[in-house]
């Protein structure tokens, strides 16, 4: 069965997307590239394309599957938020075209590309273009670490481990179980501890 899977990563300045096509065993690197919002003033019109953009890349290439890159703990509680609501948003448009959505942290998908959770982005957009074959390197990482998105997806989803384990598979932040205890509700857990990071 031929299908594509449609990888995220989210940003606030660009956010990096690549097309996978699976067949098989087969990876084809259809597109890859980035959505500039860095000229986009106010934050909502760039929730707005953001939403915009992604369900244009759904409905131009039909992926199967959305993968996004999931929120990370920085020391910038106004930049999680902004970045929290591109992932949210870019999240709602997958869903609103009836796309399942996986989510995969940071380290994991630089686990699953390099072997290493402490890579640097040079080194996943080297890994990522000599796996796919991709000659022509991007304009900016962030369509390489779109793409990493797309091919941890497919490492994690393809594994005849996960296939048997079916729903109970480990994906995400670790798991179901742990996704969902280490993402939101963590994310909760940080803001009531420490109300004075974040800005009103």
């Amino acid at each position: 069965m031929i299908y594509r899977i449609l990888g995220l990563d989210p940003g606030t300045n660009y956010m990096g997307y690549g097309i996978l096509e699976v067949d098989g065993r087969t990876l084809t690197p259809i597109v890859l590239g980035d959505i500039d919002l860095h000229k986009i003033s106010d934050p909502y019109d760039k929730l707005r394309y953001i939403f915009e953009r992604v369900r244009g890349l759904i409905t131009e290439y039909s992926p199967k599957e959305v993968a996004l890159e999931s929120p990370f703990f920085g020391q910038n509680v106004q930049s999680m938020l902004k970045l929290g609501r591109a992932q949210g948003v870019a999240m709602a448009a997958a869903l609103s075209c009836n796309k399942p959505v996986a989510e995969y942290a940071p380290t994991r998908i630089k686990q699953a590309i390099t072997g290493s959770g402490a890579a640097s982005k040079q080194q996943v957009a080297a890994i990522v273009m000599r796996t796919l074959k991709i000659e022509d390197a991007p304009r900016r990482l962030d369509a390489t670490d779109g793409m990493a998105v797309a091919l941890c997806h497919y490492y994690a989803t393809s594994s005849p481990l996960n296939a048997a384990l079916g729903d109970n598979r480990i994906k995400g932040l670790g798991g179901e179980k742990t996704a969902r205890k280490r993402g939101s509700k963590s994310w909760e857990q940080f803001v009531s501890e420490n109300p004075k990071r974040v800005k009103k």
